[in-house]
């Protein structure tokens, strides 16, 4: 009877199997979901990791190019500075120097001159009249009032004011001129 009533009646040994391995299958796919997130989640602390650490180099370089910035900064303020006063020294001393040229060069055409004026007073001295002093000068020919201020290296107008009385549009060879003192 053991054999008609296995026949008969349904075996669920084998369903039971199949539930079994359909719920070992359900749970391997739910542990491999499982692994998978952990492992997503793993490398996304690795990476947040990684980035925090990517984060504090970038800073500490940004700290580092505005220190070095700001000692760039100063160094070009300190630069201008001190090219400024350079360029204002060497204008000075170029003043300086042009003051001196120009006073050297007013001595020397006064050193030139003297012996020219002396030699042209006493060769312009008619014969028998004494040669003109040392502030005067004897009209020659040709001569006007700018021409004897210009030799004399003396203004027209100073030269007018020595000589009140001259009549400049009529000067005579051999008149006597009185020269300014200079200034």
């Amino acid at each position: 009877m053991d054999t008609i009533s296995r026949e008969s009646s349904p075996s669920y040994l084998p369903i039971a199997g199949l539930i079994a391995g359909l719920v070992g299958l359900l749970l391997g796919a739910i542990a491999l979901a499982n692994a998978s997130k952990a492992n997503r989640v793993a490398s996304a602390a690795a990476s947040a990791e990684q980035v925090n650490a990517l984060s504090a180099r970038i800073e500490s370089a940004e700290i580092a190019a505005e220190s070095a910035r700001s000692v760039a900064d100063r160094a070009a303020s300190n630069m201008s500075s001190l090219q400024r006063s350079t360029q204002d020294a060497f204008t000075a001393v170029a003043g300086e120097m042009g003051k001196i040229n120009g006073e050297i060069a007013k001595l020397q055409e006064a050193a030139s001159r003297a012996p020219q004026r002396a030699a042209a007073t006493a060769a312009a001295a008619p014969a028998g009249q004494p040669a003109a002093g040392a502030n005067e000068y004897i009209v020659r020919s040709g001569d006007t009032g700018f021409r004897i201020a210009s030799a004399n290296n003396i203004s027209l107008a100073d030269l007018q004011a020595a000589n009140p009385g001259v009549n400049w549009n009529a000067l005579r060879v051999g008149q006597r001129i009185n020269l300014p003192a200079r200034r």
